[in-house]
């Protein structure tokens, strides 16, 4: 299938719960179908990105962005071996943390259009797909080439207040799946 089209599927399909998330979701469609290369980081105009909040527990694995330089989520760049968005995201999270064992929820929790100038040294946007992903029990991260710093931190004493409803959104999905049994499969 491909990322590109697995981008369509997903979002085509995803019904989110406010007017705002509504409005970017049509917007990515928009871009998805306007652009055949809108998975590929080479997609000057712009390119989707698949992001993961990794929680354990009450904590979330935040990484201390070397070109940002702010403390964010695990993610990045969809790569020509991706097949899913969800898969994207995951594999994002597993090599950015260096932990095994790592489960996602294939559904997307939030969409976030920022500007950036990534690795193709030019000023672009990520149209970034953002999903909850949770570590096993206890696990330790390893700081990749790709962080300054990575670490645990309390949910409420997360450094960046600007991710505070994105990891509420993604702590209420953790709690949803964990009452209903979900916790099988990819999730």
């Amino acid at each position: 299938m491909g990322v590109h089209a697995d981008a369509l599927a997903v979002l085509g399909q995803w019904a989110p719960d406010d007017r705002e998330q509504e409005s970017l979701r049509q917007a990515y469609l928009g871009f998805l179908a306007a652009r055949e290369d809108s998975c590929d980081r080479s997609c000057a105009a712009g390119h989707i990105t698949a992001s993961a909040v990794v929680l354990d527990g009450d904590n979330v694995l935040l990484t201390l962005h070397p070109r940002v330089g702010k403390w964010l989520q695990l993610g990045g760049h969809c790569e020509p071996s991706d097949q899913t968005l969800a898969g994207a995201a995951l594999r994002e999270a597993t090599e950015e943390s260096g932990i095994d064992g790592l489960t996602i929820d294939p559904v997307p929790m939030h969409l976030e259009v920022h500007p950036i100038t990534c690795s193709l040294g030019v000023p672009t946007r990520h149209f970034d797909v953002r999903f909850a992903v949770h570590a096993p029990a206890g696990a330790q991260p390893v700081r990749s080439d790709e962080s300054d710093d990575l670490r645990w931190w309390p949910i409420s004493e997360v450094p960046n207040a600007d991710l505070l409803p994105m990891i509420s959104l993604a702590t209420s999905r953790g709690s949803h799946a964990a009452r209903n049994g979900d916790r099988a499969g990819a999730w």
